[in-house]
């Protein structure tokens, strides 16, 4: 969880030095989309089934979110003040189709893996049925 951290401290220092040399917060996209991509993971390591193995105690998983939380908070600010008229919400309302079509590829790949594991067992049980078959026909005929 460290290094998510860190790679969120570091890509938010970016969009911050960007936005103080240029003023445009467009010139930091990049480094939005790291802070953004560290977010989410450390949301994951938070949560569900990561949780046992994001690492620290209680205290440093609270206060890795605070931290995040804050820096998109601050985020937000500069694309308020600093972007276009609605450049928040429109963020907002892009990141939000954005997991949507993520949780869809995921869920795909998730239907995916199951009907190669599904064939791969039909292959196996037909195999076996053809091998039982033969199996009894040669003890039959001897």
């Amino acid at each position: 969880m460290l290094a998510e951290l860190s790679a969120a401290n570091a890509a938010f220092a970016i969009i911050k030095q960007a936005v103080q040399n240029s003023g445009d917060i467009a010139r930091a996209g990049s480094a939005v989309a790291k802070f953004v991509g560290a977010k989410e993971d450390i949301e994951k390591k938070l949560k569900g089934k990561h949780k046992a193995s994001a690492g620290g105690s209680d205290l440093e998983r609270f206060m890795a979110l605070e931290a995040i939380k804050q820096q998109e908070k601050e985020l937000k600010e500069i694309m308020i003040y600093m972007g276009r008229p609605k450049l928040w919400s429109d963020w907002q309302a892009f990141q939000a189709e954005c997991r949507k079509e993520r949780r869809e590829a995921d869920l795909k790949a998730y239907r995916k893996k199951q009907f190669i594991i599904e064939a791969f067992v039909i292959i196996v049980a037909i195999v076996l049925m053809v091998a039982v078959a033969g199996t009894a026909a040669y003890l039959l005929r001897g």
